[in-house]
């Protein structure tokens, strides 16, 4: 290429200079890391990165001397570019990484503009086997988009919560040993951002005492819990959708039942226990929805879902239509293998989920499609 091009600047910017030993090398080996993420360019001394969260330009300016520039559209996503950078010199430079310190919007900001710091307001069961936590805090607007997905926080229980911070370079500090943060990732069911809260509906199994469910059984008003997001989850709006799911997955599937604009048809199928595990969803001409049981089987070991996705006339909806799946892992592991393997279908039409796993302990990173 002869020139990298430099597109209109972004509202939020920082900047960020440091010794490397071949800066030329840092950047190229940066725009390979994140090549599947965005656009990416690089020429000699120069770079350039973009992605949905932002951009990072790269400039040799001395003998052995990097100038990055981040630039973003609010604090959010500078926060997030910020953070990928820092996370990227470490992992390229390892032992040799030099220490980064940003000048610009938000330098020393220690809270992270993606984290709440949340309080019950009322805890009740909506069937036998979930409950719906409402959670009070401030400043609640950007949860109402980019996702539907948030990872709450749960502190040590008798111990005053450490929340996490942002360090000087731009990364997460997570509290430690006694002070140590389970986190899990749950939808964001309902929420009312002018109000000050939201709902979030949890699965309780029989003998858990996974953080989840300890949280969701024990909680009481005042409690305090963080919040950080939102992201992922979501389902294209402007198609057909088939929706499967299992109860972990029953909230996101009627969040996008709901969000669905009016004279878009949606098919959904849902597995839970029994009738009594069965929720109101949004109904009107063009949704469908069909409940299956397991009758008492453990979740995640009848192959209910599967199934239906198999059976499923998928071509119903016209060649358009989204396919959204998330449940079990053994599950999410059948679902994708068949429509991609047996049915060939697009990768661009479907988006297909673990939420969770059979004899995980919740923290591990489970696949997404």
């Amino acid at each position: 290429m002869d020139q990298i091009a430099t597109p209109p600047p972004l509202p939020l910017s920082a900047t960020t200079r440091f010794p490397v030993v071949d800066p030329a090398a840092l950047i190229a080996e940066a725009c390979r890391l994140y090549a599947e993420f965005g656009e990416v360019a690089a020429e000699g001394g120069r770079g350039r990165i973009e992605t949905v969260f932002g951009r990072t330009h790269f400039e040799t300016v001395a003998s052995g001397e990097l100038l990055a520039r981040v630039e973003a559209s609010d604090a959010v996503n500078l926060a997030y570019v910020k953070m990928g950078l820092a996370e990227t010199v470490a992992q390229c430079l390892a032992d040799a990484a030099p220490s980064i310190r940003w000048d610009g919007d938000d330098a020393g900001l220690r809270v992270p503009p993606f984290f709440r710091e949340m309080r019950v307001a009322s805890a009740r069961p909506i069937a036998p086997r979930m409950r719906r936590i409402r959670l009070a805090g401030e400043n609640l607007a950007r949860f109402g988009e980019n996702g539907l997905h948030v990872r709450l926080l749960f502190p040590p229980a008798g111990r005053e919560p450490l929340w996490p911070h942002l360090r000087e370079d731009g990364r997460i500090a997570w509290p430690c040993d006694e002070d140590r943060l389970e986190t899990r990732v749950y939808t964001i069911r309902r929420m009312d951002a002018a109000a000050g809260w939201v709902d979030v509906d949890i699965v309780i199994h029989e003998g858990d005492q996974t953080p989840g469910s300890a949280f969701a059984l024990g909680a009481q008003p005042g409690d305090r819990v963080g919040m950080t997001g939102p992201g992922g989850g979501e389902a294209p709006l402007d198609r057909p959708l088939f929706l499967f799911g299992d109860e972990t997955a029953l909230p996101a599937i009627a969040r996008i039942l709901e969000m669905l604009p009016e004279g878009v048809p949606a098919r959904a199928v849902i597995e839970v226990d029994g009738p009594e595990d069965e929720l109101p969803l949004a109904s009107r001409p063009g949704i469908e929805t069909r409940w299956l049981h397991r009758a008492g089987r453990p979740a995640g070991t009848a192959g209910l879902l599967p199934q239906a996705v198999r059976a499923c006339d998928l071509d119903a909806l016209g060649e358009d239509a989204f396919i959204w799946a998330a449940g079990e892992f053994s599950d999410f592991r059948a679902m994708r293998a068949h429509l991609r393997t047996e049915r060939r279908w697009p990768r661009e039409h479907h988006l297909v989920v673990s939420y969770w796993r059979r004899g995980s302990s919740g923290n591990d990173p489970l696949p997404t499609d």
